[in-house]
Order: C-alpha cells, then sequence, then structure tokens
C-alpha cells in the first residue's frame, strides 16, 4: 500500500493512499472461503455451493468492506507514525478524488483533505501584561457574613406577643357576612403564618401584639395574595380555594420569635467542629475574613483565567484552515443549517485557538496530571457538597464512597481532569507571564465582571 501526502495552497494538506491487489487479494480469498463454508442457499446443502455462485453474489460487497478496512487502519497507522496532529477529521478530497468503481477497478486510489495542526509559539515571558485583580476584604464584608451566619444557625423561640418577625400558629375559622361563623364554611386548625409575608399593613399591624387567645379577622386572600398558597394554608382544593373569598377569624395559639444565633462557643463548634481554636468573636471575625478572602480569590482566578485566555486567543497568530474546518463542522453536524454553522463559526475558531495554545502551554512546561490530583480534587468537591447542606463531620468511609461514585462516572472525571490541567495552565501563566497585581473594591470587581459578562453575550 503506498500512502503520499502533499501540500495544497490551500492551507491543508493532501493524503493520497493507493490500494493495490496484492494489499487485499488474500484477505478477500479468505473471506469468500468463509462464505461458501457458511452459505446455505436454495439447491445447495451448506458448504457445497459453487465458488463461482459465491464469487459472483459476494464477491464486490466483501472486496469493499476488505478495502474500505485496510484503508481505515493504514491510515490512522500513517497518521500515527507520522506524528502528525490533525484538526478535525481527514474528508475525501473534493478537488482529487477520482469515482471508484468497485465493479471493475483493481487498484483503488483514495483522496483525503487533511488539517494538519499549526505550529503554536507561546512565550510568556514576552506577551504583554496579564491584569489579576485582588479584592480586598472591608469590615462591611465581615459584617454581613458574620449576620448571614448568625441568621442561619437562628432558632425559633416561644413569644408571648407577636412581633413583626414573629411565626404564628393558629386557628383560621371562615365567617359570614354578619362576621359569625360561617355554617359549613372552611376551618383550619394549628396554621402557622409568617406575620412579614403578610402583605396587607392593616392586618398584619392588627396581629402584631396579640398574644396566645386572642383573635383578629382578615381576608386570607387579600391578606396573601396567592390563592395557591391559602389552598394550603386551609388544607382545601384549588378549585375551592380559586372560589374563596370573605373575612376569617384567626385565633392565635402560639407565638414564635425568630432568635439569631449568638456568638458563642456552641455556634463555632457547630461551623467548625469542637477543634476550631476560636474562642471570641475577634476570632471568629478573623476566621470569616481568611474564608472570604478565598471565596473572592476564587473569583479573582476566574477572572484572570478569562482575561488571560482572550488575551492570548488575540496575540498568539498562527493561521487556520477556515475553509477546510468550516466543511467539517458540516460534515459532522449533518442536523445543523449553514446559517447555524456560520452563526457559530467564530466562536469555534475562538476555542480551537485557545485548544491549541493551551496544549502547546502543557507540552512546554511538562504539565501533567496524576491520578491522586484527581482523586484530592473529587474528595474537596464532595467535602463542599456536603457542607451545603450542614454537614461538616461526614464519616471517612461514607466520604470515600461517594468519591469513587464522582470518579466512576467516565464523564465527570474526565471532567476534572481538564479542570485539573486548565488550572495548571493557569498557574504556569501566572508564574511565566508578567503579571499586574490590582487591588479593588468589590464594587469594582463586580463592574469588572459584568464587563466580561458582556463581552461572553
Amino acid at each position: 500500500m503506498k500512502i503520499t501526502r502533499e501540500e495544497s495552497d490551500k492551507g491543508y494538506s493532501v493524503v493520497t493512499v493507493v490500494v493495490e491487489p496484492v494489499d487485499y487479494e488474500k484477505s478477500v480469498a479468505e473471506k469468500l472461503r468463509e462464505y461458501r463454508m457458511k452459505a446455505s442457499l436454495p439447491g445447495f446443502r451448506p458448504g457445497k455451493v459453487p465458488a463461482s455462485l459465491i464469487q459472483k453474489r459476494f464477491a464486490r460487497p466483501v472486496l469493499a468492506e476488505e478495502v474500505n478496512n485496510l484503508l481505515s487502519h493504514n491510515l490512522t497507522n500513517y497518521l500515527q507514525e507520522e506524528k502528525l496532529s490533525i484538526l478535525g477529521d481527514p474528508l475525501p478530497s473534493l478537488d482529487h478524488q477520482k469515482p471508484i468503481n468497485w465493479e471493475t477497478d483493481t487498484s483503488f486510489e483514495f483522496v483525503f483533505d487533511i488539517a494538519v495542526s499549526p505550529e503554536v509559539s507561546v512565550d510568556l515571558s514576552a506577551t504583554k501584561a496579564f491584569d489579576y485583580y485582588r479584592i480586598v476584604v472591608d469590615e462591611k464584608m465581615v459584617d454581613e457574613n458574620l449576620e448571614s451566619v448568625r441568621m442561619n444557625f437562628g432558632t425559633n423561640e416561644e413569644a408571648e406577643v407577636v412581633e413583626e418577625k414573629s411565626s404564628v400558629r393558629g386557628d383560621f375559622v371562615q365567617l359570614d357576612g354578619n362576621g359569625e361563623k360561617l355554617e359549613g364554611g372552611v376551618t383550619a386548625e394549628g396554621v402557622l403564618i409568617a406575620v412579614d409575608l403578610m402583605k396587607e399593613e392593616e392586618a398584619r399591624q392588627a396581629l402584631i401584639g396579640k398574644k396566645s387567645g386572642d383573635m383578629v379577622v382578615f381576608d386570607p386572600v387579600a391578606v396573601f395574595q396567592n390563592r395557591h398558597e391559602v389552598g394550603h394554608m386551609l388544607n382545601i382544593s384549588h378549585e375551592a380555594a380559586e372560589e374563596l373569598s370573605g373575612n376569617f377569624s384567626f385565633t392565635v395559639r402560639s407565638v414564635l420569635n425568630f432568635r439569631k444565633a449568638d456568638l458563642n462557643d456552641e455556634l463555632y463548634t457547630k461551623i467548625y467542629g469542637p477543634d476550631s481554636g476560636i474562642a471570641t468573636e475577634e476570632e471568629f471575625r478573623s476566621r470569616l475574613a481568611t474564608e472570604i478572602a478565598a471565596q473572592l480569590a476564587h473569583s479573582s482566578d476566574q477572572k484572570f483565567a478569562f482575561d488571560a485566555r482572550e488575551s492570548l486567543v488575540s496575540d498568539v497568530q498562527f493561521d487556520l484552515p477556515e475553509t477546510f474546518l468550516r466543511r467539517w463542522l458540516r460534515e459532522v453536524n449533518k442536523e445543523m443549517t449553514d446559517e447555524q454553522i456560520d452563526k457559530d463559526f467564530d466562536g469555534f475558531l475562538k476555542d480551537l485557538r485557545w485548544q491549541l495554545i493551551k496544549n502547546k502551554l502543557i507540552r512546554d512546561h511538562e504539565i501533567n496530571v496524576t491520578e491522586e490530583e484527581v482523586t484530592d480534587m473529587a474528595r474537596t468537591i464532595a467535602v463542599s457538597q456536603f457542607r451545603q447542606y450542614g454537614i461538616n463531620d461526614l464519616p471517612a468511609e461514607m466520604l470515600e464512597n461517594y468519591v469513587k461514585q464522582i470518579l466512576g462516572k467516565e464523564e465527570d472525571r474526565e471532567r476534572l481532569v481538564r479542570r485539573l490541567f486548565e488550572d495548571k495552565v493557569f498557574a504556569v501563566i501566572r508564574e511565566k507571564g508578567t503579571i499586574a497585581e490590582k487591588e479593588v473594591s468589590s464594587d469594582e470587581f463586580s463592574k469588572l465582571a459584568g464587563n466580561k459578562e458582556e463581552t461572553e453575550e
């Protein structure tokens, strides 16, 4: 089998594969013998079908199958042996491929267009400076975070008097036009309502200050302005809720006032465990400031990654065979129209440029990802997910089982590997490139991030 490659003037290579009889005759003959041994045709016993009949019925399909198998196998081997990194897949050449006649041809010539990855050079020491925005942690952030923690770990406590933020449990009784209990009307006992969710000011003020046993009168539909919610509250059907109107009496049975968590050892232990090392409010605020800084650093890293990618894609110059790539996209996305491909083409080129730049940085700086690193990242993600549900002391065995579940899904595992490679690429950019670090406030950073979002759209 003969394989040759020439450069075209269109930015891609032309690979010609010639399959001669010597390449396929033996395998075709063996396959036809197998067909004869297994064939069962009317009038002939198995294995006794004349070779001429087998030849007539199966020779061309077998020939086509064997030649195509040889073509695929040898073309793949050629690309590997020549160490050709290609973009997309080989495509039959529109300019050079001649028609093939499986009935009469004995030698077969296949011509493919292939796009070889361009040479990419990335000198981080010579690129323009990359901005890194470090967000300053201020006292307002710490105050807001501390208040949020106190709210999240707060509790409802029994109280005597209804306040603006109280939750009140009581009994509803539907009234008639005279303010008396409606015969056969709706009643609901032990209903819990939140005072601050009452949308009618007069009814809300009437309830504030009441104690157990006191009664107020209001129209629940007017007060809560949500018939679906009122239906659940009164335990009636959707249809009944749609028809409901008029006043109800509401008799207070108990009052719960929300109390924010106190800043004490109990709270610190709930959040960080018994070995937190936090004993005072000042130490707690310091820990919160550290955590906020870590969260903000993650945001800074994300923006740096976006900006660095944009900068490198714009500044690192190399040519791409756009005509070939557009054709390849049409071939692999048959369901897409030309208009859709044209619309997405610039974004595709941008992603491809970044992929080639990233791959070059990975090779140049010998970036690797170990199995241990993948497992550690899966474990970090698992711990973070459980903490979102307030679980901070997950048993080690349960944690490791969850990590195995994450790594057991090939798609999830590949996503972690890609993320680790990207993280290491941006770490190299920060290490080898020129970094212009700038301190900004949270508001200033939000505006910068907003500009990023507009660019992405």
